[in-house]
């Protein structure tokens, strides 16, 4: 016993406890927000299943971050090909849920995975490599190119599944990588004005009608009350229903009726929280959020290896998009685009996830010195 808890005292001694501390403890604040968003449907098996994917992601955390991250590098392959292979998998034995048409899930054993998911881990490690390696050559014309249709396969792969959502924040982990990269301003410059370019191309040719008419709906609140803005609009009520202090835990009028807010267990979880605990409720999770940005971004200034620091900031990026888009779309600033509140939302697939990255940013951390851990003894 005394050498387990030897063990345990080198562990909390070299890992970054606050990190640690901040997200299980967003976490278990995401399983309560859960359990209440999905009491009225009789939602238990969700909640369960959130509460045993935010164990196991804590014990991944612990385990991924005993082994030096560095060592991926040698078996990036391995790590592309668990990343891709079930994404590809999505385009012949795909599964939608019942609330999406997307196939985007695969059905294991009768229990839903999103591929995506992890495939933003894999992403960030195998980009990560790839910046590490031309980082002193990175804004030669060839590089960048190559960069960029590294950058676009996952984007593409993820729009084709019909998630623009989750594609987006793929070109939010490329352009904050690149950026920390240090890519030239002209570069900055093009892409920008490619965009510009672009983007009505995109509104006519690319997203459907129904895309589109999300779109419509944040520059016209009101004029669909039952259709594109509906959804918007019971998450608007649920949040003014809050106040400050909120209704009470369980005691939402909307959160507790069936179909009261569309999605309220999952991309719309912050109406929920906001509507049984109020703003203070809401304050409490963005601060929880931003402060897990802030300690992922300290981790990746703390090291001197370029392979760390863009790991971290392609998992930085990947909360902070997440987050940006849910709230704005919770608080009608965004269209509707089918993104979850990163440690909040009801998806087992996710938070896992989440905690395998944080566990890779986790070992950046205790392995950020060519000092012989403690851990490495066991």
């Amino acid at each position: 016993m005394g050498k387990v808890w030897s063990r345990i005292a080198d562990y909390m001694r070299e890992c970054d406890k606050l990190l640690l501390f901040l997200c299980i403890t967003a976490g278990s604040y995401g399983c309560v927000a859960v359990l209440s968003a999905t009491r009225a449907e009789g939602g238990n098996r969700q909640f369960l299943m959130q509460a045993f994917c935010l164990c196991l992601g804590i014990l991944a955390v612990i385990i991924i971050s005993q082994f030096d991250y560095r060592r991926t590098a040698r078996f990036w392959p391995l790590v592309a090909a668990i990343a891709l292979i079930p994404v590809l998998l999505t385009f012949f034995i795909g599964y939608a849920p019942g609330n999406t048409d997307d196939k985007a899930w695969l059905m294991i054993g009768g229990i839903t995975f999103q591929p995506s998911e992890l495939l933003k881990i894999g992403f960030s490690i195998t980009f990560a490599l790839h910046l590490g390696r031309v980082h002193s050559e990175i804004n030669k014309i060839k590089n960048v190119f190559l960069l960029c249709v590294h950058g676009a396969l996952p984007v593409i792969l993820i729009h084709l599944q019909g998630d623009d959502g989750t594609a987006l924040v793929f070109a939010f982990m490329f352009l904050a990588m690149m950026f920390a990269a240090g890519l030239k301003i002209w570069y900055w410059i093009s892409a920008f004005g490619a965009a510009a370019i672009g983007a009505p191309l995109a509104y006519f040719f690319v997203l459907n009608d129904d895309q589109r008419a999300r779109i419509l709906s944040v520059f016209n609140m009101g004029s669909d009350p039952l259709g594109a803005d509906y959804q918007q609009a019971q998450g608007k009520a649920a949040l003014a229903n809050g106040g400050f202090f909120g209704q009470g835990l369980f005691r939402g009028s909307l959160t507790q009726t069936k179909n009261g807010i569309p999605e309220g267990h999952n991309d719309f979880i912050f109406t929920c929280i906001g509507e049984e605990l109020g703003m203070l409720g809401c304050m409490v999770v963005v601060i929880l959020l931003f402060a897990i940005c802030m300690r992922i971004l300290k981790i990746s200034k703390s090291t001197s290896d370029s392979y760390g620091k863009y790991i971290c900031v392609g998992i930085f990026a990947m909360f902070a998009a997440q987050t940006i888009i849910n709230l704005g779309m919770c608080l009608s600033l965004l269209p509707v685009i089918g993104v979850t509140l990163p440690l909040f939302s009801a998806g087992g697939t996710s938070l896992l996830c989440l905690f395998l990255g944080i566990g890779v940013v986790m070992s950046v951390h205790m392995h950020r010195s060519s000092l012989k851990l403690h851990l490495h003894d066991i």
